[in-house]
């Protein structure tokens, strides 16, 4: 290895301060309660409609499934379109591509969408998110499925 790769590496790691778990914690429960607070006011309605009594749709209400559509296209659009929440704004943190490209749609889908579902269904699982505690680069499964990191911004 030449001493311009030696110096380009020990850069490139050194430029990288990855944000640990219990960042990404606060700036999680930020981001819960805006997309909380964002449920609210636009959910609001369902409570007029059919005599406060819930919509249901199958096994869920209407109330909840467009609960939700809210919080997985906050997190996939916000990280889309600034690289962060506005949790992630309060706390200075961004989340980028382990290649550092643009973040695309199908690393989005799979770290927003995939990922966050897999951890709000499957209850037990969310335990896993302390694996960002342990890992080098403080990735969570997440992270891993859809090759990203979430670093402090410069």
């Amino acid at each position: 290895m030449s001493e311009e790769q030696v110096i380009y590496n020990t850069t490139e790691e050194s430029d990288r301060n990855y944000a640990g778990f219990w960042m990404r914690f606060w700036a999680y429960l930020a981001d819960l309660i805006i997309v909380f607070s964002i449920n609210g006011i636009l959910l609001l309605p369902f409570k007029f409609i059919n005599d406060g009594e819930a919509i249901d749709v199958g096994f869920w209400t209407a109330a909840g499934i467009l609960g939700a559509v809210i919080f997985y296209l906050y997190f996939l659009l916000m990280t889309k379109w600034l690289g962060q929440t506005l949790g992630k704004m309060i706390f200075g943190l961004r989340v980028v591509r382990a290649d550092e490209d643009p973040l695309g749609w199908s690393d989005l889908v799979f770290r927003e969408v995939v990922g966050r579902f897999i951890y709000r269904v499957f209850f037990i699982l969310s335990i896993l998110y302390l694996v960002v505690a342990f890992t080098p680069q403080k990735q969570g499964i997440h992270d891993m499925i859809g090759s990203t990191r979430v670093v402090f911004d410069k």
